[in-house]
């Protein structure tokens, strides 16, 4: 789905369609793309999130305005990069509790559940977005459901609306992700063992391995001003040198 979602985007990018021209329907997309119905209606939607398109029910979708400078979706990409963090950060905080808690308490028949819901996590991978994300967070939702807490429960269930939008945006946009399909494999290891270590481990491994990426920007950021607060100061010291009788 992002090489659909690139593809149009350059489509606009190179004036294919003046601002407030229609653009073709789903079919004539995926059948110039070469790609399902589902995939295109979805990256159409990223781009009226991004302003780039407008989708005019019962009439179709139309190109609205020039894509936006590359320091404007720079500035996009941070402000999403800085939401997905605070994101990870409440993911963080409910799912090691319930990995912990999990492993002394999940039955034998539980195991069979969460080993259903990670196979079809990995069959789900490279699919449409939204497919994916959901496979995924059914089969966190039933790691906290087996915590046996349930004001955990209560707790991630009531992030999952804003969750699963945020994932959704993350896997659409973000092409470098880690691969942390083995730490999920590592997850249901450790609870089928019991062991509370293991569990805690693979869920810490596997949120900051994403909270890495996230990190990214921000760290950069902080040591460019970083550096110019010090190329700053260093002229002040050495006009006050010069200055100095």
């Amino acid at each position: 789905m992002p090489r659909v979602e690139s593809a149009l985007r350059a489509m606009l990018t190179e004036g294919r369609w003046r601002p407030g021209e229609r653009l073709p329907n789903e079919v004539a997309l995926a059948a110039e793309l070469g790609v399902g119905r589902s995939s295109v209606r979805e990256a159409v939607r990223l781009l009226a999130h991004d302003g780039l398109v407008e989708v005019r029910h019962g009439s179709g979708t139309y190109a609205a305005r020039p894509p936006a400078p590359a320091g404007e979706g720079d500035m996009r990409r941070l402000l999403r990069r800085a939401r997905l963090r605070e994101v990870y950060e409440v993911r963080r905080a409910l799912e090691v509790e319930a990995a912990r808690l999990a492993a002394g308490r999940i039955r034998p028949e539980d195991i069979g559940r969460l080993r259903d819901h990670l196979a079809l996590r990995e069959k789900r991978a490279g699919d449409d977005p939204s497919a994916f994300v959901d496979a995924d967070l059914a089969f966190h939702r039933t790691v906290v459901e087996l915590s046996g807490n349930a004001v955990l429960l209560g707790l991630f269930t009531s992030v999952l609306p804003v969750l699963r939008e945020a994932l959704v945006e993350m896997v659409s946009h973000e092409p470098a992700l880690p691969d942390v399909s083995c730490a999920h494999a590592e997850l249901l290891d450790g609870l089928a063992r019991g062991d509370a270590d293991t569990a805690i481990a693979a869920t810490v491994s596997h949120l900051e391995a994403v909270m890495e990426l996230f990190g990214s920007d921000s760290d950069s950021a902080s040591e460019s001003n970083s550096s110019s607060d010090t190329s700053e100061l260093e002229s002040d010291n050495s006009e006050k040198e010069v200055a100095a009788p």
